[in-house]
């Protein structure tokens, strides 16, 4: 086990103990009480863009199935539950008044939270961006980030009273540059200027959001966002190799950590782009904008990243993040930087198992961003569960996957990292985006057919430690 010994760890009183999901992912209901097709129903509904042609139609039907699951999260002792709010849920057009049906349900679903002792931790943006809007442009125009900041009023006035962590966006990089740039996710787009402009309007959206969100919501209120920086590691120590990982290092984390902890983009970024784009679109003050202050960092982390300067055996403009193939590249400027597979374990994304990668971000951003908190809001794996003959779900290798994880956050903690909680990527298995239903990060089995829920094992291991603090050493049979 990486970073582990046959000890356990505690980990200090009121560390939030929780799991996350997705609106698309777990909803449903996708043409109920007004909602109206975001960006993924489009995207999965034009074929071979998802795996199998599934969809999020119905996904795990979450929608009418919402107090159950919230009974599901307290029987397994969870102390917070990270979700998205669906805008086209919310107002329907991405322009007007908000629709009240869509907030009911979003209110009804945090007083079952509040009901059942388990603190809501409330994500405005996570992808599915109504479809009126990209018509209208999408992320690429800048008229979207004033309406996303419309959406996050709309959002904190109905829900304010309730809810007390809030998060404006969730992993703007896949947004921006899988969205816009690859095309592996929705819109579908393949323009790396438009993943550019995508990128500067999310940054822009973002603090928009926050002022809003400021303006409406008590001072108690806590606003963060929550980012996937990747953990860059160079093949080697070689000149060319430690310009790829400077390079990814810019597009991967700097581009949003620029703008939104020091209040401008970085000069290497601006001259690796420069035969693209002059970043005209950056306007005055907007950095400034960006660069409204979090009370807390989400981190989202699953595994690091391994480039070179570009050689035969390796995987050149392609991240090895599991997202899909593509044959455009999700990295304008550095498409030519090689990608390689880190050594050891595997899940089932082919994403390596290596918990120094959160470790190492974690103590980053405690570096770089002095004074604010920090939360693990994503952090899981997939695998190919199945069933016993008994119907139980035993799942030994996410088990371990997670304590190696925990035990990095806990080293972090001891080492001067103000980490405030942690969320498990997921609370159940969904629709895993471009991969469909053929992936699953659950800690609760769904069976699709039937809608059944069954918490595997690593949901009872889990649940043990959000009730104790207490991280015991994992002892399975290999």
């Amino acid at each position: 086990m990486p970073e582990s010994t046959a000890s356990t760890e505690s980990f200090p009183p009121g560390f939030l103990w929780g799991s996350a999901t997705a609106a698309y992912q777990i909803e449903g209901a996708v043409r109920e009480d007004g909602r109206t097709p975001s960006i993924w129903d489009t995207f999965s509904h034009t074929p071979g863009k998802v795996l199998g042609g599934d969809t999020g139609d119905v996904a795990v039907d979450h929608y009418h199935r919402m107090r159950d699951d919230v009974r599901m999260m307290a029987d397994l002792g969870l102390s917070a539950y990270r979700f998205s709010v669906s805008w086209p849920r919310v107002q329907p057009t991405g322009r007007g008044p908000a629709a009240e049906r869509g907030l009911d349900f979003y209110r009804a679903l945090t007083d079952e939270l509040l009901a059942a002792g388990i603190t809501p931790s409330l994500t405005l943006y996570h992808w599915d961006l109504p479809q009126e809007l990209e018509d209208g442009g999408g992320w690429p125009a800048r008229e979207t980030a004033y309406r996303f900041a419309e959406y996050a009023s709309l959002v904190a006035e109905a829900l304010g009273d309730r809810v007390e962590l809030w998060t404006t966006l969730n992993e703007p990089w896949c947004s921006a540059f899988l969205g816009y740039g690859s095309g592996v996710h929705a819109p579908g787009r393949t323009d790396p200027v438009a993943a550019l402009r995508a990128a500067h309007h999310l940054n822009l959206g973002h603090g928009l959001a926050v002022q809003a969100l400021r303006a409406a919501l008590p001072a108690r209120a806590r606003i963060g966002v929550s980012l996937n920086p990747s953990a860059v590691r160079p093949l080697t120590r070689s000149a060319g190799d430690l310009d790829a990982q400077r390079r990814i290092d810019a597009l991967a984390n700097r581009v949003f950590t620029g703008p939104m902890l020091t209040g401008e983009y970085p000069a290497d970024l601006l001259a690796d782009t420069a035969h693209l784009t002059d970043w005209s679109f950056v306007r005055d003050g907007d950095t400034a904008t960006a660069g409204a202050p979090l009370d807390f960092l989400g981190i989202n982390y699953y595994s690091p990243a391994v480039v070179s300067a570009p050689s035969a055996d390796s995987t050149a403009g392609t991240r090895r993040d599991g997202h899909g193939p593509s044959d455009h590249s999700p990295w304008p400027g550095s498409e030519s930087v090689a990608f390689h597979r880190p050594p050891g374990e595997l899940t089932a994304m082919d994403w390596s198992v290596d918990p120094t990668g959160l470790y190492d971000l974690l103590m980053r951003y405690a570096r770089e961003a002095p004074g604010v908190a920090l939360m693990v809001t994503e952090n899981g794996a997939a695998y190919d569960d199945k069933p016993a003959t008994d119907g139980m779900v035993d799942d030994p290798d996410r088990i371990r996957y997670l304590y190696g994880h925990l035990a990095a956050v806990r080293r972090a903690m001891r080492d001067g990292a103000d980490v405030r909680g942690y969320f498990l990527w997921s609370l159940m298995d969904n629709f895993e985006w471009a991969y469909g239903y053929s992936k699953r990060f659950g800690a609760v089995y769904v069976d699709y057919e039937t809608q059944t829920r069954t918490p595997k094992s690593s949901a009872q291991w889990y649940g043990r430690v959000a009730r104790t603090g207490v991280l015991p050493y994992p002892m399975l049979d290999d």
